[in-house]
């Protein structure tokens, strides 16, 4: 099994920072209570508050997957539509 780390690199709308920021606050505890959740921190960018990361470590891809496909996740799409300029995922083989 090969650890995997995620970024997920969030840009809330200008005018919608604190919405966002709730939504992203809400997925915290449910998603460490996931299988195969290693870590999961929400950070914000103190120059640019729109700006936010999710630093997160899988026990596998496929543990990774299923968080995806969660219902939190879904809601939260749904809850933050319209509201995020951009999000990028990366996806980072754990090297030993």
């Amino acid at each position: 099994m090969t650890k995997l780390t995620v970024i997920a690199d969030i840009y809330a709308e200008k005018d919608q920072i604190e919405r966002v920021k709730q939504a992203l606050i809400g997925l915290i505890e449910p998603t460490k209570q996931e299988a195969g959740c290693l870590d999961y921190e929400l950070h914000q960018d103190n120059q640019a508050p729109s700006h936010f990361i999710f630093y997160e470590n899988w026990a596998s891809f496929e543990a990774w997957q299923d968080h995806m496909q969660s219902e939190h996740i879904r809601q939260f799409g749904e809850k933050t539509q319209g509201l995020i300029e951009s999000a990028n995922i990366h996806q980072m083989t754990h090297l030993e």
